[in-house]
């Protein structure tokens, strides 16, 4: 089967699968569960004591993850997005953070993703939030091969780690690259900004599944425009990869950034590539985001995303404006 024929994969289910897979072997991993109903049904075999539903009570489930953590377990911690950065911070900044803990934090249902279900549901800020806490690393794999790399990478970090996935199935990254006919990706590798495209005239910089398919269809539509446009999968938020954004920043004729990603302006990636380019050279950083406000209807993600703006057209817009 060649890479164009794989089909489009949830995340958290590949996350989950292997974790069910590495807890039969490596007595160190504990799944403590918020009552997602992801696990239901799953045989955790041997490994079953070590699965955990405490229910809703996400800063109850921080706390007991510290402890664990402190006794040499390395708790995965599994909750909604928007309930571990915003409902749980507290404790996810006192006792997990302060004291540095092995916690891994997966949060599904990232931006848009619960968009069914309404505002209340939308994480469109934990971005911003868990960038800033001392120790954590935060990550958004691009799809689930990216997924399963990257978490099987964070199991030996010595702190904690911010791992945000969606909800629905979406596109191999791999796959899409082949279908454009375009050369395959490096390998990807937690800390490290993964080049997708290369081009001298700018460079697109994004996270997370649909993000990173937008700044490559952009690309495309640039290159019809006579527009050579860089692009970056920026998985590590935290620690950001800021000696290869600078790299291929100074490397483009115009240096300009354009970023995409599926959160508000404020606080995201956007942002954290403003702050790390200021201290460096003066360039422009033109921003792709969920506008600053709420998205106030439910709807599935890609129709609100579309509806917010994250698109390609939006990030060839920006890019072609920044051009002339």
């Amino acid at each position: 089967m060649s890479a164009a024929d794989v089909a489009p994969r949830a995340g958290r289910d590949v996350y989950r699968d292997l974790l069910v897979e590495l807890m039969a072997s490596d007595a160190r991993l504990v799944c403590l569960d918020s009552d997602t109903g992801l696990f239901t049904g799953v045989d955790f075999g041997p490994a079953g004591d070590r699965y955990v539903n405490l229910g809703i009570a996400e800063q109850n489930l921080m706390g007991v993850a510290a402890g664990l953590a402190r006794c040499g377990r390395i708790p995965m911690v599994n909750t909604m997005a928007t309930f571990a950065s915003t409902r749980a911070l507290e404790a996810v900044k006192v006792d997990i953070a302060f004291n540095d803990l092995p916690v891994r934090i997966v949060a599904t249902h990232g931006g848009l993703a619960a968009g069914h279900l309404g505002p209340t549901h939308h994480a469109l800020e934990d971005l911003a939030i868990m960038r800033t806490l001392p120790n954590m690393t935060v990550v958004v794999p691009a799809d689930a091969d990216a997924c399963a790399h990257l978490f099987r990478q964070s199991l030996d970090l010595p702190g904690p780690v911010y791992l945000r996935l969606g909800r629905a199935a979406t596109p191999d990254l791999a796959a899409t690259l082949a279908a454009a006919g375009g050369p395959d990706a490096p390998p990807v590798e937690l800390g490290r900004v993964q080049q997708l495209r290369g081009g001298g005239d700018l460079v697109l910089a994004a996270c997370g599944p649909y993000p990173v398919l937008a700044a490559l269809a952009a690309a495309d539509d640039l290159a019809r425009r006579g527009v050579r446009a860089t692009v970056l999968n920026v998985h590590t938020v935290r620690p950001l990869d800021v000696d290869a954004l600078d790299d291929a920043v100074r490397s483009t004729s115009s240096q300009v950034v354009v970023t995409v990603e599926e959160h508000w302006p404020s606080g995201g990636l956007g942002s954290a590539v403003a702050e790390a380019l200021a201290e460096r050279r003066p360039a422009r950083v033109l921003r792709v985001a969920v506008p600053d406000g709420f998205v106030a209807v439910a709807g599935d993600q890609r129709y609100l995303l579309e509806r917010s703006g994250v698109t390609a057209a939006a990030v060839v817009d920006r890019a072609v404006a920044a051009l002339r």
